[in-house]
Parts: structure tokens; C-alpha cells; sequence
């Protein structure tokens, strides 16, 4: 059963799951994808392990960096990374309100080997409110956007 204070964006993408597990984990591709134009990532930084730091920096149109640190809950490779801002790295609190964990998820369509992977993002919210003003600052459009970065990125790996 969903919980009301998610968001979530599931596709089915003509790719394997290992090369959008690539395009999640490293960072030199998650600066090429992870932002609707015209925001851009001039930097990241991730240790994908549970309890390991990442801090991904958008930066918007007018010039400023907004980095969004925080921390791997769970990492199981090929299949799902689970992040968070509650926290900054190996479980040091955030300095900021904790606003979402995110869940993605990689599922092979049609079994082991297939070139289809079933794509799910899913954003869970401490609040309604706060899950009200992701999905006002655009969060479908926007992680549909960043979707279809990925899909074109990974395809080309």
C-alpha cells in the first residue's frame, strides 16, 4: 500500500539494469542527468554504501548552488539505492529539516538478463506538507524530465 505522503514516477525503460544503476551511482554521469535544463550539477560526491555520504549541487539558472547532502540507508547494487537528507554522512544528523527519503528501484520486466527494466522512483515525504510542496515545485515534471535524461545517458553506456 502506498503511503499518501509519497511521490512516485515508474517507467518502463528499454535498458539493462546495470547501466541505470551506473548512471545512480557514479558521479560523473549523475551530473549529466539528474537535473531539468536549465539547472545543471557542477558537482558530486557519493560513497554508495549504507551509511555513506552524498551531496549532489543543482545549480539553478541565476547561478546559486543549492547542494543537497545526505546519506545511503541502504544500497543494494543493480537493484536499489535508498537515500536520505535526514542525514549528511556515516548517520551524522542534517543541519537542514529532513524532507525526503528516496527509494529507487530496478526490476528486470521480463527476468534475469532482459534488456527491459522496470524504473521506480519513489520519494517518501516526513509530511504531507512537505509532499505537497515537492509536488508543487514540480516533481513530476521535473523527475520525468531527469528520466528521460537518464534513459537517453544510459543507452549510450
Amino acid at each position: 500500500m502506498t503511503d499518501p505522503r509519497d511521490l512516485t514516477l515508474t517507467r518502463l525503460i528499454d535498458v539493462p539494469r546495470a547501466k541505470l544503476w551506473r548512471c545512480w551511482t557514479e558521479a560523473d554521469l549523475i551530473r549529466k542527468w539528474f537535473t531539468p535544463p536549465p539547472f545543471t550539477v557542477p558537482h558530486a560526491e557519493m560513497d554508495v554504501r549504507a551509511g555513506g555520504k552524498s551531496c549532489i549541487t543543482m545549480r539553478g539558472p541565476d547561478g546559486k548552488d543549492m547542494p543537497m547532502p545526505g546519506t545511503y540507508l541502504e544500497v543494494v547494487k543493480n537493484e536499489k539505492p535508498v537515500f536520505t537528507d535526514a542525514y549528511v554522512g556515516d548517520w551524522e544528523p542534517g543541519q537542514n529539516k529532513p524532507f525526503m527519503t528516496g527509494v529507487i528501484t530496478f526490476a528486470d520486466e521480463a527476468g534475469p538478463g532482459s534488456n527491459q527494466t522496470r524504473y521506480t522512483a519513489r520519494v517518501r515525504h516526513w509530511s504531507m506538507e512537505d509532499r505537497e510542496n515537492h509536488e508543487k515545485m514540480g516533481f513530476h515534471t521535473g523527475w520525468g524530465i531527469a528520466t528521460d535524461q537518464l534513459t537517453a545517458l544510459a543507452k549510450t553506456l
